[in-house]
């Protein structure tokens, strides 16, 4: 009996068929909203893994409207582009919108911002996030994070648990056979739970694909102003990083594999102009998405580091 549970268990873990991922995803989602009773909403970031989450929510309870709202945490320093197709994609699903301001909290001296050329506000969301889960008194959030994604993320259980302070213990997290997940919690600790957890890149990108879903213009090859630090390609444009003078800006045609605050998101030299020269470019691949994000490369447990101060 220990043998099939374990065998049973592993299977869970590994890489399912896109249809089968879509229909496990979606019942993740609706589990998700019942066991909390409806305290809850979807962390949305405006990056392609928050975006297909979205629209899975949307799918899981048609016709009906997603029954929770999206939360988006600004940092004061997105692209442009991500705020434009975060507001466009709220009027057409019809969804809820929250957003927690990073700026506020700098305003309100909950956090002080850094300074030097490598600085970032991306570390800062955590306290906005805390605050925003208080204040609209939520038990979970659902987040489009993936186990691929960078090894801390690996350690993710569905069903996330968190202490009163949001700290995440990675020791300390619930067992998970088959479909099986424990919500339960204390007065205070909350829940982040990540639908797609298994599925890959390729499934996102293939699902985006497959569904004709819109995304936002960075993800495309485009021109754009960038200079190069430490091994990547950094936006030029807007002009929000503070840049050393023997840093040149020069015109690339470059597109972003994953999308977060203009300081930490690196841009990839790229001529993928459609979603079929992308799969075919992330299948070439030999570097992770996250290979290119400067947020992680702080030192070697810079993810784990945040995500146990309560970061998403």
């Amino acid at each position: 009996q220990v043998l099939f549970m374990k065998r049973n268990f592993l299977k869970q873990r590994q890489s399912l068929p896109l249809h089968l991922n879509v229909e496990l995803s979606k019942n993740r989602i609706k589990q998700f909203y019942e066991h909390f009773d409806g305290q809850v909403y979807v962390s949305f970031s405006g990056g392609k893994d928050s975006i297909v989450l979205t629209y899975l929510a949307y799918k899981a309870f048609y016709p009906a409207k997603i029954p929770f709202p999206l939360v988006h945490i600004d940092t004061g320093h997105n692209f442009p582009e991500t705020l434009t197709y975060r507001d466009d994609l709220v009027r057409k699903l019809g969804a809820d919108l929250i957003v927690g301001s990073v700026q506020e909290s700098i305003d309100e001296g909950k956090v002080k911002e850094e300074t030097g050329y490598n600085a970032s506000r991306n570390k800062l969301q955590t306290v906005t996030l805390l605050d925003t889960l208080a204040k609209y008194k939520f038990d979970a959030a659902c987040g489009g994070a993936r186990r691929d994604e960078e090894k801390a993320r690996a350690k993710e259980r569905i069903f996330s648990h968190r202490d009163e302070f949001g700290q995440w213990n990675p020791k300390n997290q619930r067992p998970e056979l088959w479909n099986i997940y424990n919500g339960m919690k204390n007065p205070g600790e909350h829940f982040r739970v990540f639908p797609i957890s298994n599925w890959t890149e390729m499934d996102v990108w293939q699902y985006i694909y497959q569904e004709g879903i819109e995304l936002p213009s960075l993800y495309y090859t485009h021109e754009r102003k960038v200079f190069f630090r430490d091994g990547q390609w950094l936006a030029a444009d807007p002009d929000i990083i503070p840049r050393r003078p023997e840093e040149e800006v020069v015109v690339k045609e470059v597109r972003c594999r994953t999308i977060g605050d203009v300081t930490c998101t690196g841009l990839t030299l790229s001529h993928a102009h459609s979603l079929e020269d992308i799969i075919d470019e992330i299948a070439s691949s030999r570097v992770t998405e996250r290979g290119g994000r400067a947020d992680d490369k702080r030192s070697e447990t810079a993810m784990e580091d945040r995500k146990k101060a309560g970061y998403f």
